[in-house]
């Protein structure tokens, strides 16, 4: 009886602290539509690995960042991102069914879900992590507007090492504010989005110019400017 109640008061504490964190993260979600988060977890996780080296980072609203840059990122990484509800069902399907053929884990990751994981989470590729990504990011997506969707993940993404946001990027590769970026600019800071640690914005290799060219055709595709007009 001793062993039964120890284990039923265990599982009460666990139930217990899995209710505080989800309401923390749902008060922090709610709290973000509203507020700017002043730091993420992938930045946290930089500072810790990287005491002596700075961090670069600076918020700009989404008025203040080209508009080339939202669909530059939405061509890239998420071209339903208008359409889905923080996750795209239809990319997990096939990413779990090429797992399942004996391929890698690749992603699936909306721009919703990059976000969720960029400001809570931790990087890697456990179904357990993608699991909460998913779940984080339909609460995000019911709770955000898709344009804040888009300005919180331009400004905390890593865009090289230590660089976060793109108007650190945008100074630090371009030497000129987010506001003023190019459409070809734009592509070439989408195209290091995948790895950031290794592919480079500066001396962009054959395999990142190949991103650039594609990201402008799709961008041009997808009607250009016009795409994201009604977010």
């Amino acid at each position: 009886m001793a062993k039964r109640s120890f284990v039923r008061t265990s599982l009460r504490l666990v139930a217990i602290a899995l209710g505080v964190v989800i309401a923390l993260l749902l008060l922090a979600i709610l709290l973000f539509r509203f507020v700017n988060p002043p730091t993420s977890a992938f930045m946290l996780a930089y500072q810790l690995d990287n005491p002596p080296r700075p961090l670069r980072h600076e918020w700009v609203p989404l008025s203040d960042i080209s508009p080339w840059m939202p669909l530059a990122v939405v061509a890239s990484e998420d071209q339903r991102f208008p359409h889905h509800r923080g996750v795209d069902v239809d990319a997990i399907r096939k990413a779990v069914s090429e797992y399942k053929a004996g391929e890698g884990l690749r992603g699936a990751s909306t721009i919703t879900q990059q976000t969720a994981k960029n400001l809570f989470l931790w990087n890697g590729r456990s179904f357990a992590r993608k699991a909460i990504e998913a779940g984080l990011a339909v609460t995000i997506d019911g709770l955000w507007p898709k344009r804040r969707v888009l300005e919180v993940y331009l400004n905390i993404a890593e865009f090289g090492p230590g660089i976060y946001g793109v108007e650190a990027a945008s100074q630090a590769y371009f030497g000129k504010p987010a506001r003023y970026l190019s459409q070809a600019q734009a592509a070439r800071l989408a195209a290091v989005l995948p790895n950031p640690k290794v592919l480079s914005v500066n001396s962009p290799s054959a395999y990142v110019q190949e991103r650039v060219d594609w990201i402008q055709r799709q961008m041009a595709q997808l009607s250009g400017l016009r795409y994201l007009e009604g977010l």
